[in-house]
């Protein structure tokens, strides 16, 4: 196969393909592809392009990119580019909640970085917490483990240790989160590690490797947080512009911007999809964005509530909810809804049920939902009626201090 890259274009075959109108999401595909097959220029000029274009989507969709730029040194550049990400803000991988499916090579890739700026005994924590979830029916409980459940996690993680600095660990936690799992370490490290806490002085087998370089921490400016959002379905870019609509803004907030913490409440294929389980996560806690993902395509639909949700049967009022459909995929442009009907704006149903906000948009039962136009200005689907869902979200919205 014949293909070069030149100043937007791709050439294929005597062909030509322009690059200006893809999307990212495309780019980053064509990327993948281009380096299967080997097709070196492609890839080089195509990361480039990502890196300086578009270094918003990759931060956005970093876990994804992160584990694809340690597939090949074709793919160093790129990288490069996440490693100085995971150095200042490592939490981006291990506060995730994939972080447990994160590929081995991912994470010996992490703790080998010399200046991540994370505290060696949070990155034991993570690593065990890796480790365990690759192990099933274990339990929760330490003090039931078997020989065999430690034998497992030992065979589990026995290349991510050695890249653990044990010796900068200070003394009573070492003795409080280690010593519980002394079994999946080499007998010779758990020594050296007590011998160097009761003599400093003791000579010792074991490699030390030197603490990690810790950068000043300064304050940041308002305009230079970021939040970090536990969500399957949302970006921060859907989050700036949520928010945005909450504080009724005229444009949407840079995502290094955003005002809120998008904290997780319930999550449907984590938590169940029934109106009791539901009630038992979400009820009696004000500010909530509901999120769903509708089923066979792309589409985002939700619901902000600034009230709380109860088990009633009654509507009630407020001028400052509104539902939504979000820009993603073959969507546009998102669609805001609010209330034009604040005393029908929130229907509390009964324990069976699930959010609504009045008619226009909720739950039918388990994982059909259905739209209409009664108490809002705009129906957020083409089309009234009945769906189904593959994933429901809520957010509990809280103000960053």
């Amino acid at each position: 196969m014949g293909c070069d890259y030149r100043e937007g274009q791709l050439y294929i075959y005597g062909g030509i393909v322009s690059l200006e109108n893809f999307e990212v999401s495309a780019k980053f595909d064509l990327l993948i592809a281009a380096n299967e097959l080997e097709a070196t220029e492609l890839v080089k000029h195509l990361q480039s392009q990502l890196i300086n274009d578009n270094a918003s989507w990759l931060r956005l969709n970093f876990y994804r990119v992160y584990q694809i730029s340690l597939l090949n040194k074709s793919f160093e550049p790129l990288q490069q580019f996440c490693n100085n990400i995971l150095t200042k803000h490592p939490g981006i991988i291990f506060n995730s909640d994939d972080f447990t499916t994160l590929q081995e090579s991912a994470l010996i890739s992490l703790l080998k970085i010399d200046d991540l700026q994370m505290e060696e005994l949070e990155i034991w924590d993570k690593v065990i917490l890796w480790g365990k979830a690759k192990i099933p029916n274990l339990s929760p409980n330490l003090s039931e483990w078997t020989d065999e459940n430690f034998k497992s996690l030992k065979s589990t993680v026995q290349h991510r240790p050695p890249h653990i600095r044990y010796f900068q660990i200070p003394g009573k936690d070492v003795l409080k989160k280690i010593k519980p799992y002394r079994h999946i370490l080499e007998n010779s490290v758990w020594d050296d590690i007590i011998a160097r806490f009761v003599d400093p002085d003791a000579p010792i087998t074991s490699l030390i490797l030197p603490p990690r370089k810790k950068e000043t921490v300064q304050l940041p400016p308002r305009k230079a947080s970021i939040i970090t959002l536990s969500s399957s379905i949302i970006t921060l870019l859907h989050a700036a512009e949520i928010s945005s609509w909450i504080d009724r803004c005229s444009t949407i907030y840079d995502i290094t911007e955003i005002p809120y913490e998008f904290k997780l409440l319930f999550r449907g294929s984590r938590d169940g999809f029934s109106g009791n389980d539901f009630h038992k996560l979400c009820d009696d806690i004000p500010g909530t964005v509901v999120i769903v993902k509708i089923n066979s395509t792309d589409e985002i639909l939700g619901g902000y509530n600034p009230l709380i949700w109860t088990i009633s049967y009654e509507y009630v009022i407020t001028p400052d909810s509104f539902i939504f459909s979000l820009k993603n995929g073959n969507m546009n442009q998102s669609i805001l809804s609010r209330v034009s009907c604040p005393s029908k704006a929130i229907w509390y149903g009964i324990e069976s049920e699930r959010p609504w906000f009045s008619t226009d948009f909720g739950m039918k039962n388990s994982k059909i939902w259905c739209c209409n136009r009664h108490a809002y200005d705009k129906c957020i689907r083409s089309a009234y009626g009945q769906f189904s869902i593959d994933e429901f979200e809520v957010f509990q919205i809280c103000k960053n201090t």
